[in-house]
């Protein structure tokens, strides 16, 4: 067993409330424990639970036999996932008046960035329910099954999708041209071009995404928000962002959304969870 600690204020249930509206059934769950998730590194593979210990301000994490020669990775790739250390109070400081009914809001990562990206193409046009049942069905056809926790499996690695018929993943749900995207980037991963880390320059990393087949600028944002967890994103054209500025152009709500520089990650997740949350009319023009 590990801990890890983090700085309050920590809002647990709206993390695990993310997470668990994404969960993909054999790759990870949430329950009233916390979360887990199976997980493949290398060669090595297993099991990570994390549990809250709030009274302690930390996290209690368990791994199963086969990722503890990779403990030290595991544990770092759990405080990306759950933003540990994020310097909340300057955030919230930054923030201000937005941040002050849910201050222990978290930018949450990921475990697997070749995952997110996989994750965040097939969340292209569809809801959030709709993403994770299309993911599942992809780890039944092409996950590997843990052999020593059974209902689980490892989620499908850049060789197994670069393989893919993209027939097989047209048959799940998805159109023709996504799974032939699908598989570009599987290949751009095997081949190494492919941007799994962040780079020096967010915004020209960014750009350089949206080169690949079926990444566009709202996928390349959102997995840069949390396959890199950059902290200053903010997806003016996405759907539910629009309806919080009614009248405003894209452009508006990106000129508005300056004032949380450089933290609007964290912006934005404030204001998708205040769904009462209104621009102000005075300088939102």
């Amino acid at each position: 067993m590990f801990e890890l600690h983090w700085q309050p204020p920590y809002d647990w249930g709206w993390m695990l409330g993310f997470l668990g509206a994404r969960t993909v059934a054999g790759i990870d769950r949430v329950t009233p424990a916390g979360y887990q998730r199976a997980l493949a590194i290398g060669e090595h593979r297993g099991l990570v639970s994390v549990a809250p210990d709030v009274a302690g301000q930390g996290v209690r994490v368990a791994l199963s036999p086969g990722l503890m020669p990779v403990a030290d990775t595991v544990l770092g790739r759990v405080r990306r996932l759950l933003d540990l250390d994020c310097p909340v109070a300057e955030m919230n400081g930054a923030l201000g008046v937005l941040a002050a009914p849910h201050p222990g809001i978290r930018l949450p990562g990921c475990m697997d960035p070749f995952e997110q990206i996989i994750r965040a193409v097939l969340g292209q046009l569809v809801s959030v329910a709709m993403a994770a049942r299309l993911t599942t069905r992809l780890v039944a056809q092409l996950g590997a099954p843990l052999e020593d926790n059974p209902g689980w499996s490892a989620f499908p690695g850049p060789a197994q999708l670069a393989a893919a018929d993209p027939l097989l993943l047209k048959a799940m749900g998805m159109p023709l041209t996504r799974a032939q995207s699908l598989i570009h980037i599987a290949r751009a991963c095997l081949d190494g071009h492919f941007p799994l880390q962040a780079p020096a320059d967010p915004l020209a990393g960014i750009k350089a995404l949206t080169r690949y087949p079926g990444i566009g600028p709202w996928t390349a944002n959102y997995f840069a928000l949390r396959g890199w967890q950059v902290v200053d994103i903010f997806l003016a054209d996405d759907y539910l962002i629009k309806k919080r500025f009614p009248g405003m152009t894209t452009a508006l709500i990106r000129k508005y959304a300056q004032r949380w520089q450089p933290w609007r990650s964290y912006a934005l997740l404030q204001i998708w969870h205040q769904e009462s949350w209104q621009p102000d009319q005075l300088i939102a023009k």
